[in-house]
């Protein structure tokens, strides 16, 4: 079967098991569990995708709410990654996990991808492949599982995220997550202050420098940060302090020595106060993203026929971070950031997108990804120049 009629299937099949799709959108929606917890998320998830056919592999990858499946019997394989951790401090008190990121979404149009493409899988010669990958919005489960070798086999890999506007070249920033800790000597703040050490000032004179290198770094650059410990009381020279930061450059290599700066600014605090320093990475460090750019035609054909108008370019010293940026460096990778359809100016993160996330729109948006991204797997995987240059992307890169 060629390449049209095997499209014309992946959309009649899409629209055919809509209601499916749209019934796991909901059932993450109201089953938010924070990363490296999603563990009722993971098994139902684990579940659906056995129903159809896939043989899964769970836990995965050292991970106990991670897993992949397959369907196929030969070919490249084409993975979609599954995201579904939700966020905290939301509701009236917020207290409550909510999916304010959409990753009910996310494993919605990853699921239905991968059960359209599993059902053309033979005809078109590939095998279709679904990895769970938790803790996005913390630790970046996918680079612990690019560590696992869970990329290793993979030939093209495929996601969507809900957002304000279709982008087809996104920009994800580079980050690196640093925890400073200063000890000091803790004394009596008004009889004997000379006998302390202040380790808050350290934290502050570390706050104070970085806001000093703003000036002098590229517009992508974003370093924002938290003192997690200041001390405990007011009376008390603080003798423990810690601060928390998120460093973000458009690219790793400027990013590289960007932190390398910070640290060293921590190091004059250190000198300044005499409170000793110490740090640690305490978040995976986030890649920026490298779209497979020999894909993007296609995806813009195969969303157009699936419906979608919102198109809109990105600013490429705009945006977050997202542990798909690290398997974009070792395996090729198409990432599109999908128009939510929301009329009410939410984003991703206000407590607004709630209602975003799992509503007529965002289903809308669910069918279309669905088809697009089933459909471009149908173009990569049988056009041959065309997978050459897929196979061939991330070398090129990197040379």
């Amino acid at each position: 079967m060629d390449a049209k009629l095997l499209k014309e299937k992946v959309f009649s099949l899409a629209d055919e098991l809509q209601p499916q799709f749209e019934a796991v959108c909901d059932t993450v929606f109201h089953h938010p569990e924070l990363g490296m917890e999603e563990f009722w998320t993971a098994d139902y998830l684990a579940k659906a995708i056995a129903e159809q056919g896939f043989t899964v592999t769970k836990p995965y990858g050292g991970m106990e709410t991670a897993f992949r499946a397959e369907k196929g019997d030969k070919g490249p394989r084409i993975a979609f990654l599954a995201e579904y951790d939700a966020l905290p401090g939301y509701g009236p008190c917020k207290n409550e996990n909510g999916h304010a990121c959409g990753h009910n979404w996310i494993a919605a149009v990853t699921f239905g991808a991968a059960v359209v493409l599993g059902r053309i899988a033979d005809e078109l010669g590939c095998r279709a492949v679904w990895i769970g990958t938790p803790a996005e919005e913390t630790i970046g489960g996918k680079i612990n599982l690019i560590q696992a070798g869970a990329f290793d086999d993979i030939d093209l890999v495929l996601q969507m995220h809900l957002s304000a506007h279709t982008e087809l070249q996104p920009h994800s920033q580079a980050m690196d997550s640093v925890e400073f800790t200063f000890e000091g000597r803790a004394a009596h703040a008004a009889a004997a202050p000379q006998r302390g050490i202040n380790a808050l000032d350290a934290c502050n004179l570390t706050f104070a420098g970085i806001n000093c290198l703003r000036q002098h770094v590229t517009p992508d650059v974003r370093m924002h940060g938290i003192i997690s410990e200041g001390g405990v009381a007011p009376n008390i020279v603080p003798s423990h302090c810690v601060a928390k930061f998120y460093i973000r450059s458009a690219h790793r290599d400027y990013l590289n020595g960007l932190t390398e700066k910070v640290i060293n600014i921590a190091r004059g605090a250190e000198l300044m106060t005499g409170a000793k320093m110490s740090y640690r990475f305490f978040e995976n460090s986030f890649d920026d993203l490298n779209n497979c750019e020999p894909l993007r035609s296609y995806m813009e054909a195969n969303l157009r026929a699936a419906g979608e108008t919102d198109f809109e370019e990105s600013d490429p010293n705009v945006g977050g971070s997202t542990d798909i940026g690290n398997v974009s460096q070792v395996c090729p990778t198409f990432y599109v950031p999908m128009a939510a359809g929301n009329t009410d100016g939410a984003r991703c993160h206000d407590e607004a997108f709630l209602a975003d996330v799992n509503s007529p729109a965002a289903y809308t948006a669910l069918n279309r990804g669905v088809k697009a991204m089933a459909a471009t797997a149908v173009d990569a995987v049988s056009d041959p120049a065309l997978w050459q240059e897929v196979c061939n992307w991330i070398d090129r890169e990197k040379n």
